[in-house]
């Protein structure tokens, strides 16, 4: 191991994130004693065949193409199906290496299957290194509805192998970089300004990648021990969420989910002082790394009745007619909030999405 574990409480015990420079040995080289079952994203098997080739041969190895139907409801049978057919008993341990697609499947799986089996994550994408990993929770698709139905279920353990950043490209890192900025931007402005003065640091320098993966980790990690649920301080971390899922749903997912989440924020921030939340402090703070970060994807087509659409049927609204949105108020405080969803907030959505998105 490279550096000190983080150690987080759940309500099914303590359980342990690891850093390692090497992943892809440390999980062949880690096995557990017991029975277990192999989740892999496709990509990550093929990118890395021949230092996982120990365990690509084994009997109960699922595949599975990181997509965003391939974790949706419908095909949970057909996953649940291959455990059973290679005999899974509830000693048995589940072992995901991927992303945030593989997790939730996983997860998911782990939380219902059985009435609950252990899991193991070994995440591979810089998003789920930095953010998703720990906070116990799994989203998964049904339907046209995106991440509708989900548990919360621990992993037993998580190792963060760093060499699994090496094959991302420019896209999956910036998609990592925005959950990282989120996660500063919840902690304060000191924090944020402290990222964003590293912010071309976090693509040429492997080191100042790692100290920011870990204070991610360490900051989500103060709320996710006090809030495991969601049921209160740790909503804030949807901030960005509700608009950027709406912006990848508007846009078929050719946006990916972190760079969706970076114009989120965005539009949160410029929204806010619109709709009477907070002034524009946040925008003016923030606006600068986050256009860089979602530069390339600046002028990508919203459609305005599709995003509407999503966004009203966000699983955070609580009132008809109403949104609830995670937005900056004018005391340097990231807060949700209840919004009237009318045609005055829509016009100010699509002038976001048309104007000021793309200047």
């Amino acid at each position: 191991m490279s550096e000190k574990s983080i150690r987080i409480k759940s309500h099914k015990g303590q359980y342990q994130v690891d850093f390692s420079d090497q992943g892809s040995h440390h999980l062949v080289s880690n096995l557990p004693e017991q029975t277990y079952h192999l989740i892999v994203d496709k990509r990550v098997a093929d990118l890395y065949q021949d230092k996982l080739k120990n365990i690509l041969n084994y009997d109960s190895l699922l595949m599975i193409e990181a997509s965003e139907y391939n974790k949706s409801l419908e095909l949970m049978p057909k996953y649940v199906s291959h455990l059973v057919d290679n005999k899974i008993r509830r000693d048995d341990v589940l072992i995901a290496v991927g992303g945030g697609i593989i997790q939730d499947i996983t997860c998911f799986l782990a939380a219902t299957l059985l009435r609950g089996i252990d899991w193991c994550f070994y995440p591979t994408t810089l998003l789920s290194q930095a953010d998703s990993c720990i906070g116990s929770k799994s989203s998964i698709n049904c339907g046209d509805s995106k991440n509708l139905v989900g548990t919360f279920t621990p992993p037993k353990k998580v190792v963060i192998g760093y060499d699994f950043l090496n094959t991302l490209d420019d896209v999956d890192v910036r998609s990592g970089v925005g959950e990282m900025l989120k996660v500063h931007a919840i902690a304060g402005p000191e924090y944020f300004d402290n990222i964003s003065d590293e912010y071309h640091g976090l693509f040429s320098d492997s080191k100042t990648m790692m100290h920011f993966i870990r204070r991610s980790l360490e900051i989500k990690k103060e709320y996710i021990e006090i809030d495991e649920f969601d049921q209160g301080p740790r909503n804030i971390f949807n901030y960005g969420h509700s608009f950027g899922h709406a912006i990848e749903a508007a846009t078929n997912f050719l946006i990916p989910h972190g760079i969706a989440v970076t114009i989120g924020m965005d539009m949160a921030n410029w929204l806010s002082p619109q709709i009477g939340s907070g002034d524009m402090t946040h925008y003016e703070r923030m606006h600068k790394v986050l256009a860089a970060n979602y530069h390339d994807f600046a002028d990508v087509v919203v459609d305005l009745d599709l995003f509407m659409s999503a966004l009203s049927k966000d699983k955070k609204n609580i009132g008809k007619g109403e949104v609830t949105l995670i937005l900056p108020d004018s005391n340097a405080k990231i807060e949700k909030g209840r919004y009237p969803n009318d045609l005055n907030f829509a016009d100010l959505c699509d002038r976001y999405l048309t104007e000021v998105r793309t200047e």
